[in-house]
């Protein structure tokens, strides 16, 4: 006879979607009462040392009667050089493996969760070499200009835009993003008050590649058959009201 199946038992804790789980740090915390063995110590039991020499008798009227020898003997010869030692090699975040969750694709509206523009629906334009998003308001519609964006924070929505036509600048990578920091200049004599910090500029370059993607953008928002309500859907600002949870919601 075959043995009885096992029953596959679900666990209490389980994800609702979203990376939202059902039950909080601090609810498990409760239940599985930890909070019991919290600052409880369990005293250390000693092993008794094995000696390390042991007594033999010699036999002999001039050898002493006995001798201490060592248990474990040392070695009879060393090597005149250590061995080289294998190390595992380095995986450098630039070499590690991006993923792209499967609910977001070129043209999927995003609603940010995180930055300045927080609460705002964007469309995702396409995936970096370091993982981040690249996103675009487009700034004409909700003022939110091409940015970077970690995945973790934003909500993809089933709401489409066909950015198959759009071309993107080949300007337009990580580094492109990163901000240059100037060195503070050092204080020579009579230099009594301190510089103000000069404020971030958007460069010229920054602009004008914003205009040609948003101009792209918006004839492909145009061309969809609801433009008029992906329109006023763009520019409403994302909010929760009470009795409202982002898990239960289809967005």
């Amino acid at each position: 006879m075959a043995p009885p199946e096992k029953k596959k038992s679900n666990p209490r804790n389980y994800d609702l979607g979203n990376g939202i789980v059902r039950f909080s740090r601090t609810k498990v915390f409760h239940k599985k009462a930890l909070y019991k063995f919290v600052g409880k110590k369990v005293a250390a039991q000693k092993k008794p040392a094995k000696p390390r020499v042991i007594e033999k008798p010699v036999g002999g009227e001039k050898n002493g009667g006995k001798r201490y020898v060592l248990v474990t003997k040392r070695r009879a010869v060393y090597p005149t050089q250590d061995k080289i030692k294998k190390r595992p090699a380095k995986q450098l975040f630039k070499n590690h493996k991006r993923n792209l969750r499967t609910s977001i694709t070129p043209g999927t509206v995003l609603i940010l969760l995180a930055g300045s523009h927080k609460g705002k629906r964007v469309v995702f334009l396409k995936q970096l070499n370091s993982g981040l998003l690249l996103v675009t308001g487009p700034f004409g519609i909700n003022a939110c200009p091409l940015r970077r964006i970690s995945q973790r924070y934003v909500i993809g929505t089933q709401t489409k835009v066909d950015v198959s036509g759009v071309k993107l600048p080949e300007q337009i990578n990580d580094e492109y993003f990163k901000r240059q920091r100037q060195k503070r200049a050092k204080k020579e004599e009579g230099d009594i008050f301190q510089k103000k910090k000069e404020g971030y500029k958007v460069s010229d370059t920054r602009k004008a590649d914003q205009k040609v993607v948003d101009k792209q953008v918006l004839e492909a928002i145009r061309k969809h058959p609801d433009r008029k309500v992906l329109l006023a859907y763009l520019s409403a600002m994302f909010g929760l009201r009470s009795s409202q949870f982002p898990h239960r919601m289809q967005f």
